[in-house]
């Protein structure tokens, strides 16, 4: 990874078909986003499940419909091919996993971003907060929870979270830092015994990688953005492509 590497250079790479990693711990101090395109005629729909369920889908930008230039966050991207790596499905079902979609981009699309959490892990190591999965160079592990979110139109889902291991004392520092990042879900929803929030086996996460707990931690949940993803897959929309979990938008906006 490269914190020292801009929003710009991590894009032109994508671009280039020469980054197709996960991207915490690059572009430090910058924004990052998850992506969820649709067709026009579901974007409402959308966009209502995103404003009843801020915590772990907070829009940062929504394109012009047929325009793939998210004019708000990056003016100048192209959200085509800008990402390390897409995830397409057709009628709920993974059809492929790509590092462009240009091939599938159709002029009723409309493109959504949504505020990721590792937009908040260089507040976290500047104070001194472990971040576990940067450490051991893995993808966060995800997990699918017996949390529900407030239906929309044709979308409902789980609530999907994030895990960071920390001790007690970390855990409480880092419920200050990640309050100041509303746009990146903000604090914590859960602490401690994952059985509670209907997670059996920590060391199995539905996406990314497990990590290492040690001795005197306890797990961190945040919201997690790819709560859009399983979404989209109970919904069965015709088509609509997202962000490989992990593999995020790096946006201009500065983190904060």
């Amino acid at each position: 990874m490269n914190p020292s590497l801009t929003p710009q250079e991590v894009r032109l790479l994508c671009r280039q078909g020469e980054f197709k990693s996960p991207t915490p711990g690059f572009a430090s101090g910058y924004t990052q986003a998850n992506l969820v395109v649709l067709p026009k005629s579901l974007a409402f729909d959308f966009l209502l499940f995103c404003h009843r369920n801020p915590k772990p889908c907070p829009v940062l930008d929504v394109t012009e419909v047929g325009d793939p230039e998210p004019r708000i966050v990056a003016p100048g991207a192209d959200l085509r091919t800008d990402l390390p790596r897409y995830h397409v499905f057709k009628h709920g079902e993974l059809v492929a996993e790509v590092t462009d979609v240009k091939e599938f981009w159709r002029d009723d699309f409309v493109a959504f971003l949504i505020g990721c959490s590792f937009s908040f892990e260089s507040a976290l190591i500047n104070a001194d907060v472990p971040v576990r999965h940067i450490e051991e160079n893995k993808n966060v592990p995800m997990y699918k929870t017996n949390i529900s979110c407030v239906s929309a139109g044709v979308f409902s889902s789980p609530l999907v979270v994030s895990m960071r291991p920390l001790t007690p004392g970390d855990a409480i520092r880092a419920v200050e830092i990640t309050s100041r990042f509303p746009k990146a879900h903000g604090t914590p929803v859960y602490l401690g015994d994952s059985s509670q929030i209907g997670i059996d086996d920590i060391n199995s996460p539905d996406f990314g990688e497990a990590i290492a707990i040690r001795e005197g931690e306890i797990p961190v949940f945040w919201a997690c953005g790819v709560t859009t993803q399983t979404a989209l897959k109970q919904a069965k929309p015709e088509i609509a492509i997202t962000h490989a979990p992990g593999h995020m938008f790096i946006t201009d906006m500065v983190d904060g």
